[in-house]
This record gives structure tokens, sequence and C-alpha cells, in this order.
């Protein structure tokens, strides 16, 4: 899977390239660093879906170079079921926050 990034850092948009060749665009929904791997994360979404439409938030792990930018090559699937548990309990807790949900 490709991908290019678009925008800068307010209005962050991944292109994905599927291995068929077929584009979507992705919004950021969020990056964060674990420790416990040593690794950092992007989680995203499609920039396409509707506001009461459920959504596939797919993650990454990634590499920014010094500049602390993100080139197709920086993506990462994360393969481990232990790494993808930790993501998910991140996403749980970003979306279980009162505070960025706006209850």
């Amino acid at each position: 899977m490709a991908a290019q990034v678009n925008g800068d850092d307010k209005d962050r948009q991944i292109t994905l390239i599927d291995d068929q060749g077929n584009e979507e665009l992705y919004e950021v929904l969020f990056t964060f660093h674990s420790d416990d791997y040593d690794k950092s994360y992007v989680l995203l979404y499609p920039a396409a879906v509707g506001d009461d439409e459920d959504i596939e938030v797919q993650a990454f792990s990634y590499d920014a170079d010094d500049a602390g930018d993100v080139t197709s090559s920086d993506l990462h699937e994360i393969e481990s079921d232990d790494e993808w548990d930790m993501v998910q309990g991140v996403l749980n807790t970003f979306l279980d926050d009162d505070r960025l949900s706006g209850k």
C-alpha cells in the first residue's frame, strides 16, 4: 500500500493506494508514540465519510525523517497481535475521552 501526504500539519490528509491501484483520501485522526514498542503510529479515517456513517479507522506505524515528514515508504502495516491490542486500547481511550468527543 502506498501513500502520499498532502497539506500542512493543520489539515493532514493521506492518499492510500491499494493493491489494485485505487486511491482513497484519508484524514489523520491522530498520531502517537509508544515507548513500549519504540514506534510512532498514525490513525486514519476515510475523508469521504458522512456524519451518520460508521467509520473504519486504519492504523499504521511510521518512521518520520529528521524534519518530521512522512513519505509513502514510511508507513508500515501492524502485524503483531499485541501491537494491535495496544493501538486499539489507545483508540478506545481517545474515543471515550469526553473532552475530545464534545460531550
